[in-house]
This record gives structure tokens, C-alpha cells and sequence, in this order.
């Protein structure tokens, strides 16, 4: 792993942190950006649950690229990376619902993330090759990085985990926790200003 991607590695779960902060101080929340935020942001939250219901909370690594499982079902079925496409409609959601800079801030924070994730993912799927090789080779082939495809790959000879989402739950409790800090505090301060 270079220099450069093993800090983004190990420091995503804070590069939201200044986004979200311009996000509160610039905020000009409306009744519509916050329906509208909100759903977008709670369809990449449910993305990310689904999603770690299978994986589990390897995902919350921070020191090397790993994994024990080649997890090709659940979202993982249909995109490669459903976590983090689950992170990007999370923070669009949010920008959403906060109309802060709108739209330069999300324009700003969509193209952030997309290089961010770029990088990790390439690491990624560099330790994917090596430690499943030919099974890795046919998802990566099936299966896109970012779009979804409609139906669902499937490889019965790829050992899966098991959909457990009491697991996915406790893995997402702090980002179930941020997300709702964070959501309450629009809509409060949306609320407070209308009177």
C-alpha cells in the first residue's frame, strides 16, 4: 500500500468531519431540502446496514486492507463497493438537508469522496486479486464498482457469511449515531428558525 493510500485508509472515517462542519455553519435548511436530504441520506444508510450485515465489522478497519470472506451477496451482488456508495448518498443527503452552499459544497464533497473512495478501492481490490484470485477475477468482472447492476450475481462455489443483522446494527452504531446527531441538529435548527 503506498504512503498516501494507507493514510486515507486509516483516516476516512474523519475526512467528513470538515464537510460536515461547513455543512452546520453555512446551513439554510428548507422543509423540501430536509424531506428530500433525508431521504436520500437514509437510502445510504440502509445501503450500508444491508451491507454490513454481511460483511461485518471487518469493514471498520483502519490499519491494513483485509478480509476474511469474498462477500458477493446482499448489495454486494450487485455493486462491489455498496459501503461506500452507502457513504456517498449519506453525505449528499446531508448536504441536502443542510442547503449549506448549495450546490458547490455537495458538488465539492460528491468529487472528494468519489476520489477518496477511488483510492481506497483501488488497494482494495489490489489485496482482492491476491487472496481470491480467480473467484475475485469473475466478480470483478460481473459486477461494477459504483452502478448497480439489476440482478444479482451469484457463484455458489464463494463461501459467504451469514445475513446477520444484529451484527450489522451494532457495527453501525456510531454512524447510525452521527447520522442522527447530525440530521437532529438540521432539523432543530430548521425548526427554531422558522420561529
Amino acid at each position: 500500500m503506498s504512503s498516501i493510500q494507507a493514510k486515507i485508509f486509516k483516516y476516512r472515517s474523519y475526512t467528513p468531519i470538515p464537510f460536515l462542519v461547513l455543512m452546520l455553519l453555512f446551513r439554510a435548511p428548507n422543509i423540501y431540502s430536509i424531506i428530500i436530504g433525508l431521504l436520500v441520506a437514509v437510502s445510504g444508510e440502509m445501503i450500508r446496514l444491508w451491507g454490513v450485515s454481511y460483511a461485518g465489522s471487518e469493514t471498520r478497519t483502519t490499519g491494513s486492507v483485509g478480509g476474511t470472506y469474498l462477500v458477493i451477496s446482499g448489495p454486494f451482488a450487485h455493486v462491489r463497493n455498496p459501503l461506500y456508495v452507502g457513504n456517498i448518498l449519506l453525505y449528499m443527503g446531508i448536504g441536502i438537508m443542510s442547503m449549506a452552499l448549495f450546490p458547490y459544497l455537495q458538488v465539492a464533497a460528491f468529487v472528494f469522496f468519489y476520489l477518496q473512495y477511488k483510492f481506497i478501492i483501488n488497494e482494495e481490490e489490489g489485496y482482492l486479486k491476491k487472496a481470491f484470485g480467480a473467484q475475485y477475477e469473475e466478480y470483478y468482472r460481473n459486477v461494477p464498482r459504483f452502478l448497480p447492476r439489476l440482478t444479482a450475481y451469484k457463484n455458489n462455489q464463494v463461501t459467504q457469511p451469514r445475513y446477520d443483522i444484529a451484527a450489522g446494527l451494532k457495527s453501525e452504531r456510531r454512524t447510525l449515531q452521527a447520522f442522527s446527531i447530525v440530521s437532529l441538529t438540521i432539523i432543530i435548527i430548521w425548526f427554531v428558525s422558522r420561529y
